[in-house]
């Protein structure tokens, strides 16, 4: 008999703790620059947008003449899940 492998791996402590940074970031979600201050990698980030458990989107900042183009990060519905029950996201 063969048994079913979960699709995704099981969401690692760093995965939840970068979750729980965007969660505590509320409406204005996180800096792409400020997750890698706290040392998250990009790949990590990207792979939350993949699997739907994060959004991110580009902006353009304007100061005076000077324009700064960031990225700015949110935690979807389904990343607020994964953080009260981990075990529905293997």
């Amino acid at each position: 008999m063969y048994t079913l492998r979960p699709r995704n791996p099981p969401l690692g402590a760093e995965h939840l703790l970068v979750l729980e940074v965007l969660a505590d970031a509320g409406l204005w979600g996180c800096t792409v620059a400020t997750l890698l201050a706290y040392g998250f990698p990009v790949n990590m980030l990207a792979n939350l947008v993949r699997d739907g458990l994060a959004t991110a989107r580009r902006e353009t900042l304007r100061t005076g003449k000077r324009e700064i183009k960031l990225a700015r990060v949110w935690i979807t519905e389904t990343g607020q899940r994964a953080l009260e029950d981990p075990a529905q996201c293997t």
